[in-house]
């Protein structure tokens, strides 16, 4: 009886802490805006992924795939060879990143990534006017290394 109370408590605690226990059923797990290294089947000439929003895949001449974290959840990723056959079929879950620190002004909500300083991060679901303010700067930092955008 004591052993079963100590797993309950530890998997209590889990859940409580926000340990990912739902990555347990998921074939490939990537953090949100980071990239991770798949190898291809042999003989992959599609790739399909469920929900593009959520994660995105890149095929690589090297055998290997680039598949994105875009988005929190789970979606699938497929593989066909030239004949329809599907060679692989994995889910994918994309879990929030580390060190993240949420701020709530009321229903307002603003997001920070604390590694080591904290900064302001770029996160669905954050408060529009905090949201589309740092995409705006974002994009025209984007655009000024590029060569695209104009200095002011």
């Amino acid at each position: 009886m004591r052993s079963f109370c100590v797993r309950s408590l530890a998997f209590g605690l889990a859940l409580n802490c926000g340990v990912a226990t739902s990555s347990l059923g998921a074939d490939i797990s990537v953090i949100m805006d980071e990239a991770r290294l798949v190898r291809m089947p042999d003989r992959a000439a599609t790739i399909i992924i469920g929900n593009p929003a959520i994660a995105d895949a890149i095929v690589q001449s090297s055998g290997w795939m680039v598949i994105t974290g875009k988005s929190h959840g789970m979606t699938n990723i497929v593989a066909l060879d030239r004949g329809g056959s599907i060679l692989l079929e994995k889910s994918i879950e994309v879990q929030s990143p580390r060190q993240v620190v949420v701020v709530y002004r009321g229903a307002d909500r603003n997001t920070y990534s604390c590694s080591p300083d904290c900064e302001r991060r770029l996160t669905l679901g954050d408060n529009p006017g905090y949201f589309n303010a740092l995409a705006g700067e974002i994009a025209a930092r984007n655009g000024l290394a590029s060569g695209t955008a104009q200095s002011r």
